[in-house]
């Protein structure tokens, strides 16, 4: 396995361990390499600067939905797997799927740390992680990784999930701090991202953190079809620039939601 990829492979948890990793500690414990090295290689870096807001498909575009709440074998069933998207390996997420237990200071905040953490407010029923890698660009050091979660929610669950996370962009766009046991984290900005919509509605976010001062963007679209939900995550630690989500690689999930 290559530097490269074992980077990657590494850069996939921080989704669920962000404060210590992506984001830091105010009292500077995490980048003992300069912080970059614990996620040095997650994604590509061609930049979405030019970003604005994200919206729901139009009606006429909008899928319809089973209604079906899955169970853990069930959003096993639908999530990519490798071959379905050119390029792109899909594997179980490395390093376990213990998710993060970050608190947000601000509780209009709680439902963008509970997605950093890697487990979407309100509690699902069934959580599934993937990671996903562009295997031809193997040995970069801006390899695409992405983090998948797709998670399954009961009743009208899954709208509030995108509901509140929605809200929590516009009530947080000035930053937010976090607090562990582990010590206090701060973000320092929030905006919408127009990335193309795909489900029966989407929201794209960029929240950004530091490292010992260096500024790290990291990227999350949430889709949601019926009673299911897949977040998306990508983070650049390498030049401050907003990373790409690739728009395929959505879509071909987005197209699996029951």
């Amino acid at each position: 396995m290559t530097k490269a990829r074992t980077a990657a492979m590494a850069a996939t948890t921080a989704v669920l361990v962000l404060a210590a990793v992506a984001c830091g500690q105010d009292g500077g414990t995490s980048g003992q390499d300069g912080g970059k090295a614990a996620g040095a290689k997650p994604s590509r870096t061609r930049s979405s600067e030019s970003a604005g807001e994200s919206a729901a498909p139009s009606p006429t575009s909008t899928p319809t939905s089973s209604g079906q709440v899955l169970d853990r074998a069930g959003l096993a069933g639908i999530a990519l797997t490798t071959g379905e998207v050119a390029s792109y390996e899909v594997t179980p997420m490395q390093g376990g799927e213990e998710t993060g237990t970050e608190r947000s200071e601000n509780k209009d905040c709680r439902p963008l740390v509970a997605v950093i953490n890697g487990a979407p407010e309100p509690a699902p029923a069934a959580t599934v992680f993937r990671t996903v890698m562009d295997a031809s660009e193997e040995g970069r050091d801006d390899q695409t990784v992405v983090t998948e979660i797709l998670t399954s929610h009961p009743k009208d669950a899954a709208q509030q999930l995108m509901r509140g996370v929605r809200d929590a962009v516009r009530a947080c766009a000035g930053g937010f701090r976090t607090s562990s046991e582990d010590g206090p984290s701060t973000y320092t900005e929030v905006k919408q991202l127009p990335l193309p919509p795909a489900g029966q509605e989407s929201i794209a976010y960029q929240v950004t953190g530091s490292i010992e001062g260096d500024r790290v963007p990291l990227l999350f679209q949430l889709v949601r079809t019926g009673s299911t939900v897949v977040t998306f995550y990508v983070a650049d630690f390498l030049t401050g620039r907003t990373p790409e989500l690739p728009a395929g690689l959505v879509a071909a999930q987005a197209a699996k939601l029951p």
